[in-house]
Formats: structure tokens, C-alpha cells, sequence
């Protein structure tokens, strides 16, 4: 029998969802209360619909009806509804059911399942969206297969269950076609549903960003105001939709349905008495009026919103998000400066304070009205624009996620710009950066990264255990170029933007000055690029002489990249009609003329239509930057900044072309299930309480994935010490498993290479001498490992992060420095041989001043094996192996330790919806 908790209404079960037309609805558990609710959608659904779920005629539902379909236990009888503005919009429901087809009397992991659509709902994917959450609902009650029936004629039932993706039979028995699914996760079910949500949630976006309609509510009669402003700027940047002003103070004539006219566009009392939809509202209105303003808006079917208004604090703004989610709206804010689209066919600007910027190819994201000023204004200044912009305030609803997935797919945009001061889904932001990243570049830059740094309040973010440091490693792997301030993003945007990403680090330096050209020399060698000789020309070079120095420097296959180096000089010959001049104001032709000798160099040594990159340094060149910008090529005032664009761009390729072979998870020898049957006997059930593995439980689950660990014997005197040596064989190694002075041999804590019984006692009586009582020190006995290098490998399964394998050198490399490198798992064998060479001090691996390298490949095994098994099992949530001596040949564990706790609610494997806030 369910227990009274199982019973009881799951709140975890309610979620918000985007539909394939990137609208939302609600998934609730289907409540005794929601009779009423329930009759009115039954009585809105169509007789062919009523038909295809009942088999036969059902006009209406009975009393007897509409109980069953809204008393469930919760556990053998589960009825779900989609909503919209409290509305069902489509339920779904299981029964368990035996073997034979029955309600099951007994235990069974088989259930039947059946779906309801209200007919103007169906092709907005709610059927599948709802299979994707009561599917979650039954693997939780320990369902493990549904079974439905569809009338043949009933094809798009049929093809949302198909197209799920899970394993699935299919046979045609009574007149109808008879379905099984197999509700465990597969790779393809995982694919499908994320492939909806990236369609879904970039529809969303793209909703809001190409209005047809916009309203701004809010909007003040006088010229001041944020509403004000934003009706201007719409005005100005020639929105190609329609506008219109929402005052509630306004005199709009009799029963305000006579619309007066504000800043010269139709305004009205309320967004309710606009004759025509809007899909799109700007908020600018008090704080307290913010609710009554989203439900107006709800009430007459708009889109999406852009709160512009502040001082909303996080209860509100829950209570908002959830308002407009529950009419179908996304919610851009509060605190929002707004958004922009410069295509030709929308030029949408609804923020209250920039003028339209020029169209361009970088999608823009911030979370601070003030950064994102300044992020248009750059790019202003460089000569080029974005193609979009969004300013998310507080990211209430809409976040940097959600445009990831819109600017994935969007052909206007080519690079992506994104200042966050927290990162809400760090585990999702990951995954979708990555996809993104393979195909156009991803330049971060993140506020609130140190301790005592925190994000403004109102910017909700789980709470993470993982250092800020390793969730750069993270999101560096990913293929996020991640950069410390928003000039560098600014600099490396439009580096990527207008030039193609360099084939590798070899680049050329030339100009006509020998002091900037070795700083730049110098830069380049401090961001890691590989400079070649510097290329001098004299200081009075034309534009003529820099055209064919950098054509020659371009058409080396040597050379990747280039950077010219500029000061002012006279030209040997002025441009005709250009009088006397000074080098510090060099005349506008000499400059237009130098701009065109190096573009043309680069065209003219493109290769299979590919140009390499160039970029320019220049001092006091007053209009080369305008001009250069104009025929697309960057311009940086100091080498450092142009070094620094370029080292990310060079990172950027070698990514994508170690992101173009992934590698694999290797198939290893592992004993998966008895893994499984320990950690059910050893595993905690409240989530909140973990424990750790005793030392034969962590290594007999080690011992399940091929990880050995080298036994160590207690040694409470030096008599027990003596007869643990004799057992394991001298020589051996005397040490304390005291957490304080574990693994320090620096305080005298271990004493390695014992090679008889007297050298043991000797070494029992100083340590324990020296350190405190056996007690205490809790000294043990282990046979000596052969010679090698110490190593640490640790796996920690982080809330906001998910599991992460890291890896270091033991002791002062890993402690002091914090040469760690980090992966995400599951690691592919390419990544674990990438985590290895990571770190700063890898070369100790590999043979550092003529000694014998290492067994890495011994060494990546074993970090395959932690991966894998904190892959298969949730339940482990920290592995610690330190040290791991590598060898020569093999590798040899020394210590393991492992954490176990009930598995956490895994959301990048359940159904998808928005995130709850």
C-alpha cells in the first residue's frame, strides 16, 4: 500500500514548460479539487478526440467519471494536466497494471497510459512534453514500461509515442495498435528531448526578439521616465511592427475603447483595450503594480514581457515568473535594460536608453544594464554592431540558457558575448556552450568570481561547492572562451567576428617601428603564440611598402597570423591634393590608403577562399581605427590587448579540432552490478545524509572497476607493526592515518623504505615519540610501492555542477599551487590523456631532465575507471585516490576513501521544463 508520504499532493512533480511554439504551459499533478476544471476541458475537446481516447462515443464524463479521473494515490494512479491560465489544456494518466492487462493488486512495473488534448491545443508539442513527465513520474514509482492502446486512425497519438525515442513494440492486436515502451533513459530518448527543448526555448526567444506588436506599458506623458524612453527608441530605431502606449491615467474618451495618441503612437488605459494582439510588452511601471500589470497582459493573450521596472524583490519576482509563466509568457527582468534586434525586417529596440546600434553579426547577452551600455557603445566604436541584444536583469525567467539556444541555430549571428554575474544552471550552461562553441565562438566574461564577491541580490544561482577557478576549467572545456574583463570580450568578439579563426599560434610581426614590434613580439610570447622573427620596416614606409611586407608575411605557409605594428611617419610621396603634415595627424588619404593596402594583402593571399587573420597595433593613428574597421580588420591601442584576442582565437581552433574527434568512453572490464548490490547495502536513504565507506567497502568497490589498492595493515604497537611487515614482505613504508598529518610527510608523518624488523621498531618509536600516542596517530603498516611520481585523482559529484574528475601531482603541486586540471564525466579516453597533460607540472611525467617517463597510459586507465564508476553510479559522490604512484611501468594506489550518498535529482535526465525560481 502507498504510505501516507507517497500520498500526499508531489509538489515536485509541478513544473513550467516550453512548447514546441515557444509558449509555456504548467505540468501539475491532477488535484480532487480540479472537478470543475476538469469538466470544462472534457466539455472544450471535440467528439473525433473523445473518440480516439475512449473508443467509443463519451459525450460527457459522469460523476463517477470525473472522481476517478481527479482521486489518484499517487503512486498506482497518476493523473497529470497541462495548464494554461489555470486552465487544463490536456491531462494524461497511468493505471499500473499486471501482466495480464489488470489493475494490479500486487506490485508490477507496468503501467497503462492514456493522453487527452483539447483540440486548439494539439501541435504545439503538449503530448510529448507530458509523456516526458509522467514517464518521470513512473520511473519514480518503479514503473519501468507503459503500455497504450490507439486506434490506427489516431496517427498523431501514435507518432508521439514513436518519436520519444525510447525502446519501444509495437503490435496490432483487437482493432488496435498495442504499444510497450521501455521508460529507462536511452541515448536517443535523451537526444530527442533535448533536441525539442533547444527548439522550443530558441522559439521563445526568437518570439521575443521579432515582435510583430509592441506595447509599453507604462509609458509616461511627459518626456521623462524609462516608458517614455523606450516608446522613443522604438520609434527611432523604425520598428517595422506596430506600437502602441498604455497609460492607466490617460483620457481615452468614452468607456476607454478611443484610443488618445502619446509620443505620437495610439496609447490607451489598458493593454486589455488594444483592438490588436501584442506580442510584446515592455514593463516600466511601480514595483507594487507589477502584478496587476502581468495579469492584464496574460488576460490578453501577450507573448512575452520585458520588465524594465526595479525594486522587486526575489518573493516577488517568483510570484512574477510564475504569473506569466501560467499564461504562457516569458519573462525578460525585472531590472531588465532591454532588448534589440537590428535585422532589416524587425529593427526592434525596446530599451529606454541607447540609440539603435548598426546591424551586425554578435549576439550580445548581460545581466547589467550598465555592462551592456558599454558592451554597444565598444562595439560602436570598433564600427560594428550586434545582431542582437539582450539585457536580463535579474534573469527572473529568461537567462543567458535560453539565448544560448536561440543564437545555436540563428544564421544572423556568428559570435556570441555573454557578461554573467552568476551562472543558474551551470551543469545545462555547459552542456549547451559546448554545442554551441562547435559551431561559433562563445567569449565570457563573469563578475562576483572571488570570495567576498557575490552576484546583486535578486540573481538567484544554486549553491555550488565546486571553486569558481574549477568551473572556469569547466566551461574552458566546453569550448568557452572565458576572459577576465569585458574589454578582453569585447577584443576578442570582434577579433572572431571579423577575421577567420588563425590555423594555429605561428604569427608574423611586421611594422614600421622596432619598439612596438618587440612588445608585440614580447606579448605574444607571454600568451603562449609563437612569433616569428619580427619584420622591420623603415619609419617612413607607405601604405605600399606594408601591403607587400604582409603579403610576403601571409604567403609563408609558416605563418598563421599577423600583426602589424604602426606609428605615424611621412610618406615619401603625398597623396595628390593632401598639403603639409605632421606625423602625429597623418592625412586622411594616407590613412584610407593603408587601410586598403593591408586589406587587399589579405585577400589576395587567401587560400581556397580562407584569409588568414590579421589584425593592427597603432599608436597616435588618428582615423586608422574607423578606417580598418570599416574594411573589417581590428585595431588594438597596445600589443597585450592584440595578443591577448589572438591567443583566444588560437585556443578557440585548437579546440574545435580536438572537439571534431571527441574520443570515446572506452568499454572497460568492470563488474557494474555487484558495484550496484554494495552500494544498495551501503547507501544512505535521506539524500541530506551521505556516509563514508569503510576501508573493505571501498575497496572491494574499487576492486569492481579494476582499481586496486594497496592493502595497509594497523599497526596500534610495534610489535603489530613488526608482524604486519612480516605478512606484506619488507621493505615497507611506517604511516599515520590521522586526517591532520595524512599524506604529510613533511611533518614527519611518514617514514618510507623500513627494510627490517629494527629499522621498524626504531621508526615506530621516533614517530610515536614525536607525534603523540598510537591513539591518536593510528599509525599503519604498508609494502613500499615502486619508485615513481605521486599523483592525486579525485572525483566530486557537485550540485550545480555534476560530477567532476580532477587531477594533480601530490602534495605542494596540488596543495600549495593549485596545479589541479578538471574534467566532466563521463571523461573519453582523448580527454583523460588531456586531463593528464594539463597541468603545469605534467612534465614531471614525462621524462623532466632525463628521467624515465611514466606509464601514463597505466595512469589514464585509472582515471577511465573513476569516471566510469561515478558515471553508473550516483550514488558515489566522492572518490579520493591519493597517492597514486606512477611508475615506470604501472601504477600503484596507496590510499582511496569514498563518499556515498542517496542520488540527488538528476535534471539533465528528467523531463525537461524551466527552471523553478
Amino acid at each position: 500500500m502507498p504510505s501516507p508520504e507517497e500520498r500526499a499532493y508531489p509538489t515536485h512533480w509541478e513544473a513550467d514548460i516550453v512548447l514546441r511554439d515557444g509558449g509555456t504551459a504548467r505540468v501539475r499533478p491532477i488535484a480532487p479539487d480540479d472537478a470543475e476544471r476538469l469538466v470544462s476541458f472534457y466539455e472544450q475537446v471535440s467528439d473525433e478526440s473523445k473518440f480516439y481516447r475512449f473508443f467509443a462515443p463519451y459525450p460527457r464524463l459522469s460523476d463517477r467519471d470525473v472522481r476517478r479521473f481527479t482521486h489518484h494515490d499517487y503512486v498506482d494512479r497518476v493523473g497529470l494536466a497541462a495548464t494554461i491560465g489555470g486552465e487544463f489544456i490536456a491531462t494524461v494518466r497511468y493505471d499500473r497494471i499486471d501482466h495480464l492487462g489488470r489493475p494490479a493488486s500486487q506490485p508490477a512495473d507496468e503501467a497503462e497510459v492514456a493522453f487527452l488534448v483539447r483540440d486548439d491545443q494539439q501541435g504545439r508539442g503538449v503530448a510529448s512534453a507530458l509523456l516526458e513527465h509522467i514517464g518521470a513520474v513512473a520511473r519514480e514509482r518503479g514503473i519501468r514500461r507503459f503500455a497504450a492502446e490507439v486506434l490506427p486512425a489516431n496517427t498523431k497519438m501514435i507518432k508521439v509515442f514513436t518519436d520519444a525515442g525510447y525502446s519501444q513494440k509495437r503490435s496490432f492486436e483487437d482493432g488496435s495498435v498495442h504499444l510497450t515502451l521501455d521508460l529507462e533513459p536511452t541515448e536517443r530518448s535523451l537526444a530527442v528531448m533535448r533536441a525539442r527543448e533547444q527548439r522550443a526555448e530558441a522559439r521563445s526567444v526568437a518570439r521575443l526578439l521579432a515582435p510583430g506588436s509592441v506595447a509599453v506599458i507604462g509609458a509616461s506623458r511627459t518626456p521623462a521616465g524609462a516608458g517614455r524612453a523606450a516608446l522613443g527608441s522604438l520609434r527611432a530605431g523604425g520598428f517595422t511592427g506596430r506600437i502602441r502606449a498604455v497609460n492607466h491615467a490617460l483620457d481615452t474618451g468614452p468607456g476607454g475603447q478611443e484610443p488618445a495618441e502619446l509620443a505620437g503612437v495610439p496609447a490607451y488605459r489598458s493593454v486589455r483595450q488594444i483592438p490588436e494582439r501584442v506580442d510584446l510588452a515592455v514593463l516600466a511601471v511601480p514595483a507594487d503594480q507589477l502584478r496587476a500589470v502581468v495579469t492584464d497582459c496574460g488576460e490578453a493573450a501577450v507573448q512575452g514581457l520585458v520588465v524594465l521596472s526595479e525594486g522587486v524583490d526575489r518573493d516577488e519576482q517568483r510570484s512574477l515568473v510564475r504569473l506569466a509563466r501560467s499564461y504562457g509568457m516569458r519573462l525578460i527582468g525585472p531590472g531588465a535594460l532591454g532588448i534589440i534586434n537590428t535585422h532589416p525586417d524587425v529593427r526592434l529596440n525596446a530599451t529606454p536608453a541607447i540609440r539603435t546600434p548598426a546591424r551586425g553579426r554578435i549576439g550580445v547577452f548581460t545581466q547589467s544594464g550598465a555592462i551592456g551600455i558599454a558592451l554597444l557603445d565598444g562595439l560602436d566604436r570598433r564600427g560594428i554592431g550586434p545582431s542582437s541584444f539582450v539585457s536580463a536583469g535579474n534573469r527572473a525567467d529568461v537567462s543567458g540558457n535560453d539565448l544560448l539556444q536561440h543564437w545555436d541555430e540563428d544564421p544572423d549571428t556568428d559570435v556570441v558575448l555573454m557578461y554573467l554575474e552568476s551562472i543558474g544552471n551551470p551543469r545545462k550552461f555547459t552542456r549547451l556552450a559546448r554545442r554551441t562553441a562547435a559551431r561559433k565562438p562563445v567569449v565570457v566574461v563573469k563578475g562576483a568570481r572571488h570570495r567576498g564577491s557575490a552576484p546583486p541580490p535578486g540573481h538567484a544561482a544554486p549553491a555550488s561547492r565546486t571553486p569558481d577557478a574549477t568551473v572556469y576549467a569547466l566551461l574552458r572545456q566546453a569550448g568557452v572562451l572565458m576572459v577576465d574583463s569585458f574589454t578582453e570580450m569585447l577584443d576578442t568578439g570582434v577579433l572572431l567576428a571579423e577575421q577567420p579563426p588563425p590555423a594555429g599560434p605561428h604569427v608574423a610581426v611586421l611594422g614600421n617601428t622596432d619598439a612596438l614590434s618587440l612588445l608585440t613580439f614580447d606579448a605574444c610570447l607571454h600568451d603562449g603564440l609563437r612569433p616569428r622573427p619580427v619584420v622591420a620596416l623603415p619609419g617612413s614606409a607607405s601604405p605600399g611598402d606594408f601591403g607587400r611586407a604582409l603579403r610576403e608575411a601571409l604567403a609563408d605557409a609558416a605563418t598563421d597570423a599577423a600583426l602589424v605594428t604602426v606609428i605615424p611617419s611621412v610618406p615619401a610621396e603625398l597623396p595628390a591634393g593632401t598639403g603639409p603634415h605632421t606625423p602625429d595627424a597623418p592625412p586622411d588619404g594616407h590613412v584610407e590608403a593603408l587601410a586598403d593596402a593591408l586589406r587587399e594583402a589579405a585577400d589576395a593571399t587567401a587560400q581556397g577562399g580562407r584569409r588568414k587573420p590579421v589584425a593592427v597595433v597603432h599608436l597616435a593613428m588618428e582615423g586608422l581605427e574607423k578606417a580598418l574597421a570599416a574594411r573589417g580588420v581590428p585595431a588594438y591601442p597596445t600589443p597585450e590587448r592584440a595578443s591577448r584576442a589572438l591567443a583566444e582565437a588560437v585556443r578557440y581552433t585548437r579546440w574545435r579540432t580536438e572537439a571534431g574527434e571527441p574520443g570515446k568512453v572506452p568499454d572497460l572490464d568492470v563488474d557494474e552490478s555487484a558495484a550496484a548490490r554494495l552500494l544498495a547495502g551501503a547507501t544512505p536513504a535521506a539524500p541530506e545524509r551521505g556516509r563514508a565507506l569503510t576501508e573493505e567497502e571501498t575497496g572491494r568497490l574499487l576492486g569492481c572497476y579494476g582499481i586496486g589498492v594497496r592493502p595497509a595493515l594497523p599497526a596500534p604497537d610495534a610489535d603489530a607493526a613488526v608482524e604486519a611487515a612480516r605478512t606484506l614482505g619488507f621493505p615497507v613504508a611506517l604511516k599515520t592515518t590521522a586526517p591532520h598529518l595524512r599524506h604529510r610527510a613533511d611533518l614527519g608523518g611518514v617514514r618510507l623504505d623500513i627494510a627490517g624488523e629494527a629499522g621498524l621498531r626504531r621508526a615506530y618509536t621516533e614517530l610515536t615519540g614525536a607525534l603523540g600516542a598510537p591513539a591518536e596517530l593510528r599509525p599503519v603498516v604498508q609494502a613500499m610501492a615502486p619508485r615513481g611520481v605521486g599523483t592525486v585523482i579525485r572525483g566530486t559529484l557537485d550540485p550545480a555542477i555534476g560530477a567532476v574528475l580532477s587531477f594533480g601531482l601530490a602534495g605542494t603541486p596540488s596543495d600549495l599551487l593549485g596545479d589541479v586540471a578538471h574534467r566532466l564525466v563521463p571523461v573519453t579516453d582523448k580527454e583523460a590523456a588531456g586531463l593528464v597533460r594539463a597541468i603545469r607540472s605534467a612534465p614531471l611525467l614525462f621524462g623532466w631532465r632525463g628521467a624515465e617517463p611514466s606509464d601514463t597510459a597505466a595512469l589514464e586507465e585509472v582515471l577511465l575507471r573513476v569516471s566510469l564508476l561515478m558515471d553508473d553510479h550516483p550514488q558515489v559522490v566522492a572518490v579520493e585516490l591519493d597517492p597514486v604512484v606512477v611508475a615506470p611501468r604501472g601504477v600503484t594506489v596507496l590510499g582511496a576513501a569514498v563518499r556515498v550518498a542517496a542520488p540527488a535529482h538528476r535534471p539533465d535526465l528528467g523531463a525537461r521544463r524551466l527552471p523553478a525560481y
